[in-house]
Formats: structure tokens, sequence, C-alpha cells
């Protein structure tokens, strides 16, 4: 999961939903071996089935996909103030310092 979307897991949205939205439908799909190893360890560290595990996995990446979509709305009072906060210089601070004079780590 993406750190951006990391307070909007899927959690929220399983929650959101009605209890009485208790019918289920299959969604197969083919993993290679490998993939599949991968899968089940994973699943087992979490202490979830595969299913589960899958499951919340597939919420957790569309629910980012969807966020990073969206439009964002907004009046154009609120959007010259974002603006403006976009444009601001970031506040200088020591490890921001650290940070833009240390070599990328493709170099």
């Amino acid at each position: 999961m993406s750190a951006k979307a990391k307070g909007r897991s899927s959690t929220s949205h399983r929650a959101a939903r009605s209890k009485k939205d208790t019918a289920s439908v299959v969604i197969k799909f083919r993993v290679l071996p490998s993939d599949r190893a991968l899968i089940d360890e994973a699943a087992l560290l979490a202490g979830k089935s595969r299913s589960e595990f899958v499951r919340a996995a597939s919420l957790d990446a569309a629910t980012d996909v969807i966020f990073d979509c969206r439009l964002l709305r907004l009046t154009p009072e609120a959007f010259s103030r974002f603006v403006e906060a976009l444009d601001a210089p970031p506040n200088a601070n020591e490890t921001l310092r650290k940070l833009l004079n240390k070599a990328p780590p493709w170099q």
C-alpha cells in the first residue's frame, strides 16, 4: 500500500458496507507457482487464509488506485490557498538539508 493511502485502508470500505450485503461471488485468476508461494507465505505471516489475504490486498490496491485518480474539487478561494501552499518554499530544517545534500542512490 502506498504511504499516502495508509490511513485509507480497505477496512473503512468494508465497514461502510451494509450488514445486509452478505452475498459473495467467486473471482478466479491464475498465478505462477512462485507467486502463489509468496502469497501463501505472506498470508501465513499475517495470520490469514490465502483468500482473506488476497481479498484484503486487492481491496487495499483498489482503494489506492481510486483515491489516486479522484478529482480534487475546490472553491476558487481554496484552490488559491492550495496553489500558494504548493508554491511556498519548504520550511528549512536539518533533516531536509541533509536529504537535499545526499547523493541520489542511482549515482
